[in-house]
Formats: C-alpha cells, sequence, structure tokens
C-alpha cells in the first residue's frame, strides 16, 4: 500500500538563499514503512476541540478590535500570520517556525538537484543562532564559517531577537552577490567580518574513494548531507568499492548537518543487523517506536565512522546506529547535539508550519539532544583546520595586535613558516615568516599582509586542509581499519 506522507527532517534551517532555505522536506509518495507520518493524524474536530473553540475566543476579540479601531489600517492576513508565529515563538522551539507562501516554495525545491545561496545550515545553540555546518565545497566553506560560529550581525544589523526564518531570510540572496556575517567565534577575542559570496549550489552529497593502508583497501565514503537521492547514491558507490575488494570502510559524516530521515534509514538497513533498533523515535505521551532492520548478517569488514562538531541530527543518528547496535568505533570530535524530528504541515494556502513532533533516540535508549555524541576515539585537527580567510582593509604589519594577525599567524605556522608567536601580535619573526612565504610565493617580500598576500596565503590554506595526510582524524580511523 502507498500513501501520502510528509518526510521527516531533523535538521534546521538553511542558510541557503533564493534557491531552497532547508535540508529537504516535501510532500512526496513512498512507501508505508519507515519514518512517516500519515496526514491522516491531522488534529480533527472534537470535544477538546469544541473546548479550544471557546479559549480561541479571546483571541477573535483581539482580532476584531484591531481590524476595527487600530488607528492604522492592518492587513487581515499579516494579523493571521503574526498571529501564528507567536503561538509557535510561545513554543521556545527554534525548530517549530512558521513560512510563507514564499518560503515554503523555497523550502520544497532545496532537495532538488541544485540551489542559489551559501551553502550553510543555520541552528540554534543555548539561545543564540549559530552556524551548524558549512556545505562542502560551498561558498560558506571556502569564505571560512566554521561549526558554532554565533551568527551576531547580517550586513551589519543584529540578529538579536530574530528566530531561525528571520535570520535565513536575511542571509539569503540571489547568485553572485554578496552577504557580510559578523560572528563571534569560540577562543577568538574579536568578533570575525565573513563575506560570502552566494552561488549555485549543486545537491551532491556522496563521495567515495579507496585508500591502501598497510597493504588494505580501505573505502571511504563522504556524506555531506541526506537529500533524497542520497541513500541511492550511497549504496551505488558502496557496491563499486566491495567490487573493488575493500577490506575495511570509513564512512564520514563530519560537517553533516543532518537531513532526511528516510535517507538515514536506508543506509543503515546496509550495516546494522535485527538483533537491535537502529533508531528510536518518542511521541508527546513517551510512547517509543523501534525501527529494525530486516538484516541478518552484518558486513564482512570493519567499520568506523568519522564525526565531529558540525555532524548533526540525522547523521547523528547514523553514528548512533552503528555505534551502539553495530559496535563500530566513531572516530573525531563530539557531534553538534540535535534530537528532535521535524515535520512541514501544510496549511492549504501554500504556507506549512514545520513543527517538532518527536524525539529520536539512539538504540539504547539514549537522548543526545544538547549533549552529543562523544566518539570512542578522540581526534582534534591541526590548528590550521580551525583558522579562516583573512581579511585586510589596507594591510597587516608590524607592532598590530589583533585577531587577524592571530590567525594569520596561525596559518603561517600550519604552513611551516614559524612565525615565533601566534598570540596575535604582529612581531619581527612574523615578519621575517611573512618576508619567507612572499617569497615562496613569488611577491614582493615586504613584510606586510597586503591584500595579495592574504589571497595566497587563503589559497595555501585550502590546500592544506584538503590534503589526506594533513587530515588527522581520518589518518587515525584508517589505522584502526588496517590493523
Amino acid at each position: 500500500m502507498r500513501r501520502k506522507w510528509m518526510a521527516l527532517l531533523v535538521a534546521g534551517a538553511l542558510a541557503v538563499g533564493s534557491g531552497g532555505t532547508f535540508a529537504g522536506m516535501k510532500w512526496a509518495e513512498s512507501r508505508a514503512e519507515g519514518f512517516a507520518v500519515d496526514a491522516a493524524a491531522m488534529p480533527k474536530k472534537g470535544k477538546e476541540r469544541q473546548t479550544d473553540s471557546a479559549l480561541l475566543d479571546k483571541v477573535d476579540q483581539a482580532y476584531e478590535l484591531i481590524v476595527s479601531q487600530y488607528v492604522e489600517k492592518v492587513e487581515r492576513e499579516e494579523l493571521v500570520e503574526g498571529a501564528i508565529q507567536g503561538m509557535l515563538a510561545s513554543l521556545g522551539d527554534p525548530y517549530s517556525v512558521y513560512m510563507d507562501k514564499e518560503t515554503a516554495r523555497q523550502f520544497n525545491e532545496s532537495l532538488e538537484s541544485s540551489f542559489e545561496g551559501i551553502g550553510a545550515e543555520i541552528g540554534m545553540e543555548d539561545g543564540k543562532i549559530v552556524i551548524v555546518s558549512p556545505f562542502k565545497n560551498s561558498p560558506a566553506e571556502k569564505a571560512g564559517l566554521k561549526p558554532h560560529d554565533r551568527i551576531m550581525k547580517v550586513d551589519g544589523k543584529s540578529v538579536e531577537g530574530l528566530d531561525l526564518m528571520q535570520v535565513t531570510v536575511k542571509i539569503r540572496g540571489e547568485k553572485g552577490t554578496i552577504v557580510r556575517l559578523e560572528v563571534e567565534r569560540k577562543n577568538v577575542r574579536e568578533p570575525i567580518t565573513v563575506e560570502v559570496k552566494r552561488d549555485q549550489i549543486p545537491i551532491e552529497t556522496v563521495f567515495s574513494k579507496v585508500k591502501n593502508v598497510n597493504g588494505k583497501r580501505i573505502g571511504v565514503i563522504e556524506i555531506s548531507s541526506f537529500a533524497e537521492e542520497t541513500a541511492s547514491d550511497f549504496k551505488k558507490q558502496l557496491k563499486a568499492l566491495e567490487e573493488n575488494g575493500i577490506t575495511g570502510l570509513a564512512i564520514d559524516v563530519r560537517g553533516n548537518p543532518g537531513g532526511l530521515l528516510i535517507s538515514v534509514e536506508e543506509i543503515l538497513r546496509e550495516f546494522v543487523d535485527g538483533d537491535k533498533p537502529f533508531v528510536q523515535i518518542e511521541k508527546r505521551n513517551g510512547k517509543r517506536d523501534k525501527y529494525f532492520s530486516t538484516l541478518k548478517k552484518g558486513k564482512p569488514y570493519p567499520v568506523a565512522v568519522l564525526v565531529d562538531k558540525g555532524s548533526a541530527s540525522a547523521s547523528e543518528i547514523l553514528a548512533g546506529a552503528l555505534a551502539e547496535a553495530e559496535g563500530y568505533p566513531l572516530v573525531g570530535e563530539k557531534t553538534f547535539g540535535k534530537g528532535t524530528v521535524q515535520q512541514a504541515m501544510p496549511m492549504g494556502d501554500g504556507s506549512n508550519i514545520k513543527l517538532t513532533l518527536f524525539k529520536w533516540l539512539t538504540p539504547d535508549g539514549n537522548w543526545i539532544h544538547k549533549k552529543g555524541i562523544k566518539p570512542d576515539v578522540e581526534v582534534a585537527q591541526p590548528v590550521i583546520y580551525g583558522t579562516h580567510p583573512i581579511q585586510v582593509d589596507g594591510a597587516l604589519e608590524a607592532d598590530m595586535n589583533n585577531e587577524q594577525v592571530k590567525n594569520a599567524q596561525i596559518i603561517l605556522e600550519g604552513l611551516g613558516y614559524s612565525p615565533g608567536r601566534t598570540d596575535g601580535y604582529f612581531s619581527t619573526g612574523t615578519v621575517r615568516s611573512v618576508k619567507a612565504f612572499q617569497q615562496h610565493a613569488g611577491l614582493q617580500p615586504t613584510g606586510k599582509i597586503d591584500g595579495k598576500t592574504a589571497v595566497a596565503l587563503d589559497e595555501e590554506r585550502a590546500a592544506e586542509t584538503k590534503k589526506d595526510k594533513n587530515d588527522l582524524q581520518l589518518r587515525t580511523a584508517l589505522r584502526l581499519l588496517a590493523k
């Protein structure tokens, strides 16, 4: 039997621009089994609904009072939408939001082949708007945005008091335009201003390769998010790796902000046998539905999962399932910590409400919300991975002392140019290291970091962070699998 279902989503809002604003959740035809909520479960009239209608008389009274007596004419539609937004705001849940017709349209397009924007998901952390994770090779990643960066301003205007949807609307825009984000970063004294040029963001979510380690062939599959075609692409690439004779597999969900639960389900059915549920979904009444695989036997080779602080929601479901149900080791850093499930409820006029309906729990019943999942093998990346592009107004030079200098010093240190200190003071040692870099890059050795030097440093920084030899987390996982 087939039926309409609303795809469940465990990601937050995507600051992706005019092509889409969410990780992907739309009406679809699908199987009756799996993560689905029947449309028939929508509220119906009954005794409780009749009682509620009496309570809503007060709202109706306020509505009529404003429409008929307020000093200026008001649009009735705006009043209704404001009332809906107010009800959702009273929940104190940043993931439950109202989407008008245009936002809902963009939302429904977000799982197409591509969209326009900066390619970064935003969420809430301690009541503040933060970057959950930039997408792989996105403008946001290239501009240096990091997981947990707190967004303070968009184009010079504070986001204080705004919700996820309002901030998302401010960030999105047309391809080729630039948005300036002022962010606050942990262990950085001063706010960082990041310019991001919006672009076309392709939705390619699965990447694979084979690494030879100690004479063994280890497959690596990276999943950047969970979209409609992710599970299908994953299965194809996994089959190709297995036919290529891999003896181990690393599944990389670092920086993966989440996505469709159905995609996670289909991937987990490839690895988790039926002894334990791969996830539990808890309803408001405390009842838990457990989801099992029909797989009789797991993989004949070892598996490890790479995670970091940008691994959220659906990627945490995958990591938690593989760790608790199959005992596969997690390598990297503690994950983001988002343990709720949202669903889009259509309002009949093209708008919808994205509402938190469930909690999800790991196979052992753990709720990781705001806690994250701690890896079995904790590995921090080299400090250069935490740097960002240098933005200069004029030039950085001797005796300056600020965060941009500190960032440049860490980059120079990571590239092997030994500035002597990395505390933000532009010392004589820093001048020497800048000159050495400039000579290597074919630039005039002034010892000052001007625009050309900043661009060259960033190109070298980006190249270094893309090299597998510098990826300590991946190297650790590969060593484990090659034993």
